[in-house]
Formats: structure tokens, C-alpha cells, sequence
């Protein structure tokens, strides 16, 4: 039978999803069980102190950070303030180009102490959506940043990207007016706070852009960014200010995850789901309280 013969063409490529379906099957199996193993140690094992964070020998340890240089000309940058600001300091390369997936995972372990799961998690899909191997490949931050693979949107510190094609630039005035909205002491942010701003980035989003789409999964990258606020940064807007404007990292500064194996998948999503879930915009206007506490 020829190679090129239909039936054989047919099956190579259905025999092909099938293993490339099972092969992602047990890779999100395998993760979320080391995840789970990672979590269980972190509720017996010491926590680091709150000043050692940032493993010794590594950008950061003692909270002395590699000096900060913005952006040039022709440096790579994406939407994601935490990749841009390990850039800015050289804890990946400043250039933000030809980084390797399995260098992020180390550089995003060590510069805000996600636990390994996450780390390699995210550069994974990273990889997946950019058709490229996590083992061998490499990327530049803007590459990133095609729309709704990981950019997306009604961001809550960029433009969509119908109107700021370059998503590597922080949008100032949509910045300000998040860090003016927290509620907490000092004027923190805190859950409710963003999911507040979040549901009212949606709707403002939806009216002005005709291409406007945000779908499920999206909706959650949209809340996991949001939750980053929380978890490494505690809601400080003392420390988000120049983390989101200047994509820079505060001197002193060090992750306020201080569990051994960091901040695992399982324990982000619980915050990230109060995040999300708490977005009352996307309730049936009937539902919707006006500013009284009535139902409209």
C-alpha cells in the first residue's frame, strides 16, 4: 500500500491527536498530583522568613535586586508586568528576546516564589500556544502577546489591543485609577476590589470595542493576573505602584508567599475563584443591586 494513500495519511494523523490528546491527559494529571504533593508539604514544613524569601545566590536574595533599567528601543516586551519587570532587571535577558521556556520556569520560581507547578504550568502552555517545545524552544516576550492566547481583552493594565497594538507599554490612566480603588487599610487592594474593577473593565471594554471577546478561559487569565496582586504582592500599593508603572521591582521587596515550595497551583486558584467569581457585572441585570444595596 502506498504511503501516500488516503487511508494511510488518515490514520498517521488520527493515531498522531490521539497520542498528542493522551500525552496532554497525563501531563495535567502528573502536574496536578505533584501539586497536591507540594501543597501537603507546604502546610507541615517551615515557612521561610518574610526577609529570605528569594533563595540565596539568586536575583533578589536579601531583597537586593539587580539594577533596574527601562526598556530601550528595540527590547521585547509583552502585557504581563512580571515578566517585563524581571527584563528591566536583567533576571532574564533585558533584551526580552531569545529566552528559553525552561529558563522562565527557574527565573519565575526564584523572583516571586510560585511553587514548581505553577512554573512550569504556565511557561508549558506558553509553549503550546506559540506551536513551539517547552524543552528546546525559545521565545521573545512580545511573541506572547498574540490575541487570546495569552493577552486577552478588558485588561486591567492594558488597552485591548484593537486600540494599543503595542501591549508591552502600561496603560498609565487605567493603572492609576486601579491603585485609587482599593479599599483596604492604607488603602489596599483586596478581593472584593478587584473584582470590581474587573467587572467594570468588562463592561466599559465591551461598549467601545466592536471585536470584544472574553471567553471563559480567559475570563480565569484575566483573574489569575488580578490575583497576583494578592498573593506576591499582598494588595501593597505601596509596592504595586512601581511594579505596574514602571514595571520595576521596589528595593527590599520579596514575595509574600513564604511557604517552602511556594505558591502552588491549587492555592492560587482559590483566590483567583473568589476574584472571579465575586464579578457581579456579568449577573443578569435583574440581579444587580444599584448603589443602595437594591435590586435594580
Amino acid at each position: 500500500m502506498s504511503s501516500n494513500s488516503f487511508f494511510v495519511i488518515a490514520s498517521i494523523r488520527i493515531l498522531s491527536g490521539l497520542f498528542s490528546t493522551l500525552k496532554g491527559v497525563a501531563i495535567n494529571a502528573g502536574v496536578i498530583i505533584w501539586d497536591t504533593l507540594l501543597a501537603l508539604y507546604n502546610m507541615v514544613a517551615p515557612k521561610r522568613p518574610a526577609n529570605g524569601v528569594t533563595p540565596e545566590g539568586y536575583p533578589g536574595a536579601n531583597g537586593l535586586w539587580p539594577a533596574y533599567t527601562p526598556a530601550q528601543k528595540d527590547d521585547s516586551r509583552c502585557s504581563c508586568p512580571a515578566l517585563n519587570a524581571m527584563a528591566n532587571h536583567g533576571i532574564l535577558p533585558h533584551s526580552g528576546r531569545a529566552i528559553k521556556f525552561k529558563d522562565l520556569s527557574t527565573a519565575i520560581r526564584t523572583t516571586y516564589n510560585f511553587a514548581p507547578t505553577f512554573c512550569y504550568f504556565v511557561p508549558n502552555y506558553i509553549a503550546g500556544v506559540l506551536d513551539r517545545d517547552y524543552l528546546t524552544d525559545s521565545f521573545d516576550l512580545s511573541d506572547i502577546d498574540v490575541h487570546n492566547g495569552i493577552e486577552h481583552d478588558a485588561s486591567l493594565t492594558r488597552h485591548d489591543s484593537i486600540f494599543a497594538k503595542d501591549q508591552g507599554t502600561p496603560a498609565v490612566k487605567l493603572i492609576e485609577e486601579l491603585l485609587a480603588s482599593g479599599t483596604g487599610p492604607n488603602g489596599n487592594l483586596t478581593t472584593a476590589d478587584l473584582s470590581r474593577f474587573s467587572g467594570k473593565r468588562r463592561v466599559e471594554a465591551k461598549a467601545v470595542n466592536h471585536q470584544y471577546s472574553l471567553s471563559f478561559l480567559h475570563k480565569m487569565f484575566s483573574s489569575s493576573n488580578s490575583s497576583t496582586m494578592l498573593t506576591i504582592f499582598g494588595g501593597d500599593i505601596k509596592d504595586l505602584r512601581p511594579f505596574l508603572l514602571e514595571e520595576r521591582i521596589p528595593d527590599g521587596w520579596q514575595s509574600r508567599i513564604t511557604k517552602p515550595m511556594g505558591l502552588t497551583i491549587a492555592e492560587f486558584n482559590s483566590t483567583v475563584l473568589r476574584v472571579e467569581l465575586g464579578i457581579k457585572e456579568e449577573l443578569p441585570s435583574s440581579f444587580i443591586g444599584d448603589a443602595s444595596g437594591k435590586k435594580s
